[in-house]
C-alpha cells in the first residue's frame, strides 16, 4: 500500500491484521486483487470512481501489508474476510470488482452472500477447472512416482518455492478449488471483462461465466491476464457504466 504504512486502522480478523484503503462517498464498490498482487492494483480505477462511489481496497491475508493467515486458507475463508471489512466499515451492499484470485473470492460472495452483492465484474478472474493437457498429467504422475520412491518429488514454480510453508497449502487450496458449481447461483447483474490474448485463464473461461452466470455479458479487451491495465481507456468506459447504471423499477 501507497507510503509503507497503514492508512487506516487495519481490521482485525481471526487475530491477524488486515488492511485496506477506503475513500470517497456513495454507493459502495470493493476492489479484490489478483495472487501476488495488493491495494495498487486497481487504484487508478478507484481513484477515478471515488467522486461518485464509496471505494474500498482491500489487501488479502498474505499479500500487501496484510499479515499472514494463522493457518492454510480457503477461498471462502478469503471470502469471510472481506464480509468482515466490509462490515467493520458499515458496508451492508457492494459492487464487487475482482481481478484474477479476486474474482474467485467474489464468485464465491456472491454464490453464497447474494444479499450482499449488487454487481458483480470478473475480470479475467480464476474459478474454473482448467483444461490440461498429457504435459500436466504426465508431470503429475511423476511427481507421484517420485515421491513413492522417497524422493524429493518436483518442486513447482521458483514463486511457488518462494512462498512460506502457510502461503503453499492455501495456494494448493485456491488453485485445486473449482467453482463451476457455484456459478447457477449467482442473480446480480454481471459484467466479464476478458483479454483476448490472456493465456493464465484463457478466453474459454470467460464463455463458460457467461454460459453458465444468468445475468452476465462479456466485454474484451485488447491484451492478456491484465488486459484492464493494457486496455485501461476501453475497461474504464464500460467499468464506470456498469456500476454507474440503476435498475429499472
Amino acid at each position: 500500500m501507497a507510503e509503507g504504512k497503514f492508512t487506516h486502522p487495519v481490521i482485525n480478523f481471526e487475530g491477524r491484521r488486515v488492511a485496506y484503503e477506503c475513500f470517497g462517498k456513495g454507493r459502495d464498490i470493493i476492489f479484490l486483487h489478483g495472487w501476488g498482487g495488493d491495494a495498487s492494483a486497481f487504484l487508478f480505477a478507484a481513484k477515478a470512481l471515488a467522486d461518485r462511489f464509496r471505494v474500498t481496497l482491500i489487501e488479502f491475508p498474505g499479500f500487501g501489508e496484510s499479515e499472514q493467515p494463522p493457518r492454510a486458507y480457503t477461498v471462502t475463508d478469503y471470502a469471510r474476510c472481506v464480509l468482515r471489512v466490509a462490515s467493520a466499515l458499515g458496508i451492508e451492499r457492494a459492487t464487487l470488482v475482482g481481478h484474477s484470485f479476486g474474482g474467485r473470492v467474489s464468485l464465491e460472495i456472491a454464490a453464497k452472500f447474494p444479499h450482499f452483492v449488487d454487481k458483480l465484474a470478473l475480470v479475467d478472474s480464476a474459478g474454473l477447472k482448467p483444461r490440461r493437457g498429457l504435459k500436466y498429467y504426465f508431470l503429475i504422475y511423476l511427481h507421484k512416482i517420485l515421491v513413492r520412491l522417497g524422493r524429493k518429488g518436483l518442486e513447482g514454480s521458483k514463486d511457488f518455492r518462494a512462498l512460506s510453508p502457510v502461503m503453499k497449502s492455501t495456494f494448493k487450496n485456491v488453485v485445486n478449488y473449482d467453482q463451476t458449481p457455484l456459478l447457477k447461483r449467482i442473480s446480480c447483474p454481471t459484467a466479464v471483462f476478458w483479454g483476448r490474448d490472456d493465456k493464465d485463464t484463457p478466453p474459454y473461461m470467460a464463455k463458460k461465466f457467461v454460459r453458465n452466470i444468468a445475468d452476465s455479458h462479456i466485454f474484451w479487451l485488447n491484451g492478456g491476464h491484465f488486459a484492464y491495465i493494457d486496455d485501461m481507456g476501453a475497461f474504464m468506459a464500460v467499468l464506470t457504466a456498469f456500476v454507474s447504471a440503476r435498475e429499472e423499477g
